[in-house]
């Protein structure tokens, strides 16, 4: 009976330091951020990611490392950003929209990326097809062509007298020259003018106002680009001045006076990418995962500033409003 306690006991003892080497050894997966806009940008949303992520089992500090890299607006320094990113070897790297997406594909084609918000991921070279990607590349879509044509329909049911419309985007966008090709389509058949302007750099936005204050701009849809965000409440202040009705991709132009925002519900976007983030590295080829469409939108209307441009909502617009501000 001794000899036995002791035999167990040695075994114990010998089996303890392979316990404790197999609990050090547990995978800790690499997550790397790329994204356009400034770290307060996206917080929000970047935030619903991780937390999707942690309910699917990969807790940040347990099970997951983040390393995030953001541009601040400044679009020119994704592609460093990315490279440096690919060089410390994630797992995975987690992309918002076209600019950072193609800075991440341009550096790598072996590690997973999963972007959320691209335009069009098919004509931008990202995957083959929607329902098969093909590569190393898949995510979701807030299928911009659909978006833009919808902006100016509620453009020109708020205001049906407005004929000269100015789209103010970041022209260095590669999803942009689509967009705008559906917006062109879509002028024609309302019998309205559209004009593209570059807000992407300071310089070429103050150009764009000037020109557009020039000829006269009547309407305004604003593209989504993170570019442009930091210069958001210049373009409110001169929508106002100007009294331009304005549609805006992004919400935070809203919050901050804006006319109406119309886009693609973006939180199901992020849950989604996490969720796509976590079957990639459980074992899921991306390859084998379609690309998402959205399946809901958010019309946010600003009351306030409806008024202050005299536009009285009509009702084929207010049945469509998801959010209101007073």
């Amino acid at each position: 009976m001794e000899r036995r306690a002791i035999v167990v006991l040695a075994a114990a003892v010998l089996t303890a330091p392979r316990l404790l080497f197999a609990q050090q050894a547990k995978r800790v997966y690499r997550i790397a951020i790329l994204d356009g806009a400034a770290e307060s940008g996206n917080f929000e949303y970047w935030q619903l990611f991780r937390n999707r992520l942690r309910e699917l089992v990969l807790a940040e500090g347990r099970d997951v490392a983040y390393e995030a890299h953001f541009a601040g607006g400044n679009l020119a320094r994704l592609p460093a950003l990315a490279a440096e990113l690919v060089a410390g070897k994630p797992d995975l790297i987690a992309s918002i929209a076209t600019p950072s997406t193609s800075a991440a594909v341009k550096a790598t084609s072996k590690i997973p990326v999963v972007f959320v918000e691209v335009g069009d991921p098919v004509s931008s070279g990202f995957v083959a097809s929607l329902s098969r990607p093909g590569g190393n590349v898949t995510g979701s879509s807030i299928a911009s062509t659909e978006v833009i044509g919808k902006s100016l329909e509620l453009l020109h049911e708020l205001a049906p007298g407005v004929t000269r419309i100015g789209y103010l985007t970041d022209v260095s966008n590669t999803a942009t020259a689509l967009a705008y090709r559906q917006l062109e389509k879509n002028a024609r058949a309302l019998m309205l003018s559209v004009q593209m302007f570059d807000g992407g750099e300071p310089q070429a936005l103050e150009r764009s106002l000037a020109t557009m204050q020039k000829e006269r701009v009547q309407g305004l849809i604003m593209g989504f680009s993170a570019a442009m965000l930091k210069h958001r409440d210049q373009l409110v202040q001169f929508a106002a001045r100007e009294r331009l009705p304005a549609v805006y991709a992004r919400r935070e132009y809203v919050d901050a006076g804006g006319l109406l925002h119309f886009a693609a519900d973006r939180k199901p976007m992020f849950l989604r990418g996490a969720q796509i983030a976590h079957q990639i590295l459980t074992g899921t080829k991306p390859a084998e995962i379609p690309v998402e469409l959205p399946s809901t939108f958010v019309v946010l209307l600003n009351l306030k500033t409806a008024g202050a441009l005299g536009i009285k909502i009509p009702e084929s617009v207010r049945v469509r409003v998801t959010e209101v501000i007073q």
